[in-house]
């Protein structure tokens, strides 16, 4: 096809696409004509990306807290892009189902990858006095890592380990909700009560998060993965996959912060509460809450023996140093 008609065809197809916007292809390509060049800065807002850092001490490595803070937000945002569309997909095709979860698994594998930055690039004493200027906010906060939760098991997957056993999906969902294993960390140790940290994150954010429950109450990743066709769920790929992404997300992940958290917070026998009060010794170890997406995906062996890789990882001499 010569220039001239190739041009021609692509403006007969702008015609096609413009012709029930209320406005003609002339008035568009006028806009066109008008428009400036993009830029790659204006195209990510580079400049407002750089000026949202904004440290509240004058310790060098505050910076450094808040921008990983700032990625690990983007990458829990990358996650949940792939989730809504796993939710959202009713064709039940096992590519595109695999493609998703490994997807997912690869922003996790890049987190907990880039974790030494948190483990490794501060100044203990530098963290333990500028952490006190960011009371009682917290990483237990992420309302994002919350929806990713949400988004791939049914609540009652989610209820705290002491009282799962008393729940199942016949509960409502507020009523499931009000025991998420996760409000239990954030108690006060002395106390029992809710900390503000808690408290603050309620107020903000239970109302999304009971809407999303509401949403997704038959179609999280897991009701996705048993609506499927009895062969296709028998799929060694994607049980994998799946296998993958719990591992990533309550083990893996965790032992991280557990990493953190020791190296910060107990080092030399001498042991200091998290940010917000929460219970992080009791909140984080893996084998304590037994959070899992997939159950039935396990074994009974390897259900009972969930997250005990965090005894070795944490009683390991070169993970405190």
């Amino acid at each position: 096809m010569a220039n001239d008609e190739r041009i021609e065809s692509q403006i007969n197809k702008l015609e096609e696409k413009f012709k029930n916007s209320g406005q003609d292809l002339s008035s568009y390509l006028d806009g066109l004509l008008y428009q400036k060049y993009l830029t790659y800065w204006d195209y990510i807002h580079l400049d407002t990306l750089l000026s949202i850092q904004v440290p509240r001490t004058h310790f060098p490595d505050e910076e450094i807290f808040i921008m990983y803070h700032q990625i690990t937000e983007l990458y829990f945002k990358l996650i949940l892009h792939e989730q809504k569309q796993i939710v959202d997909d009713r064709s039940q095709d096992l590519a595109f189902f695999i493609e998703k979860i490994r997807r997912i698994n690869s922003y996790f594998k890049a987190l907990i990858s880039s974790f030494s930055i948190m483990i490794r690039g501060m100044e203990r004493e530098q963290f333990l006095r500028y952490r006190m200027a960011l009371l009682p906010a917290s990483g237990f906060q992420s309302a994002q890592y919350r929806m990713i939760e949400i988004y791939a098991t049914p609540l009652e997957n989610l209820v705290h380990q002491s009282e799962r056993d008393s729940f199942s999906k016949e509960n409502n969902i507020e009523e499931l909700f009000e025991h998420i294993y996760w409000k239990k960390g954030a108690t006060d140790l002395s106390t029992g009560e809710k900390t503000l940290t808690l408290k603050q994150f309620e107020f903000r954010y239970t109302p999304r998060l009971l809407r999303i429950s509401n949403q997704v109450k038959s179609s999280t990743i897991y009701h996705k993965y048993l609506q499927l066709p009895k062969k296709l769920r028998e799929n060694e790929e994607l049980i994998s996959a799946l296998k993958d992404m719990d591992m990533n997300a309550n083990v893996n992940w965790p032992l991280m912060h557990m990493g953190s958290a020791y190296r910060y917070l107990a080092k030399e026998n001498k042991e200091v509460e998290a940010t917000g009060g929460t219970n992080w010794k009791d909140f984080l170890p893996p084998s304590f809450q037994k959070i899992i997406f997939f159950p039935t995906l396990y074994s009974e062996e390897e259900l009972d023996n969930w997250g005990k890789q965090w005894v070795d990882h944490i009683f390991n001499p070169e993970n405190r140093k």
